[in-house]
């Protein structure tokens, strides 16, 4: 159903071009809330993980283009069209490759279901830059992370940038909120057979490609905040506290980069 549109003011564009991020989320009826996916590879992926669209908007040459497969799966779901001149208005239009999908947001799994049978997990814990949110969500996707818990102070990993960031991936790769943090949420995820390591740079951190470390059989991995890292509390409620070893007087890593170094590190080792 393409319906061509010659200003923002279409009614059809609210999710686009005039809700907040906080808007679309709408913490207060999560049901009703909706997302943000951009450019065609990433509603692909969004799509075939069985995530529900509500509309698409894109340039008109596109639709018999590079968006054609997903107009044709869209059925009957209104497809907003305008000139590129009307579209590159919009915030961050530039960077979607043209083509825009509303969605509606997931019934998010337990905190139980993310774990079970898992033996690698991360939890993130108050990071709040969505660019770094979408680079650990990738680098979890790719390097055998298999869930993520996000305590509620993080960005949200459906933010648009995150998502875009992302490349898709937390469409692929299981995730929730983990709100008891961090008591009593150790004590559950030691109750459901997780030891758990903190990334901190404590005097009593071991390296992260230490032996029992490594061998654990069932862990999570815990990343802190931009800057700050992770609170006291958060450290001294962790079985183990790890460090990457740096040179040349380096004391850390960005926490996206240092993600994707924990990950690899702390993989499942195959027997």
């Amino acid at each position: 159903m393409v319906i061509p549109v010659t200003d923002l003011s279409h009614p059809g564009l609210q999710p686009y071009a005039r809700l907040t991020e906080a808007q679309l989320r709408n913490r207060l009826e999560p049901e009703q809330g909706i997302f943000i996916a951009e450019s065609p590879k990433v509603i692909r992926v969004a799509l075939d993980a069985g995530y529900e669209p509500v509309s698409l908007l894109t340039e008109e040459k596109h639709i018999a283009g590079q968006a054609a497969d997903i107009v044709a799966r869209l059925a009957s779901l209104p497809v907003y069209t305008g000139s590129r001149d009307l579209l590159a208005s919009l915030t961050g239009y530039e960077l979607t490759r043209g083509v825009l999908c509303a969605m509606r947001r997931p019934v998010l799994p337990t905190v139980e279901r993310i774990c079970s049978g898992k033996r690698r997990i991360v939890l993130v814990d108050n990071v709040v830059n969505s660019t770094n949110t979408g680079a650990i969500l990738r680098a979890a996707a790719a390097l055998g992370i298999e869930g993520i818990l996000f305590t509620p102070t993080c960005c949200d990993p459906l933010n648009r940038r995150s998502v875009r960031v992302s490349m898709g991936t937390v469409f692929q790769i299981p995730w929730t909120y983990f709100p008891a943090w961090p008591v009593p949420g150790t004590e559950q995820l030691h109750a459901l057979g997780f030891k758990t390591v903190a990334m901190a740079l404590t005097p009593d951190a071991i390296p992260i490609d230490t032996p029992s470390l490594m061998a654990e059989e069932r862990l999570v991995i815990v990343m802190g905040t931009e800057g700050d890292g992770l609170d006291s509390r958060t450290i001294d409620s962790c079985d183990y506290k790890a460090i990457i070893p740096m040179q040349r007087g380096v004391d850390s890593l960005n926490v996206a980069a240092a993600a994707a170094v924990a990950f690899w590190q702390l993989r499942q080792m195959k027997k």
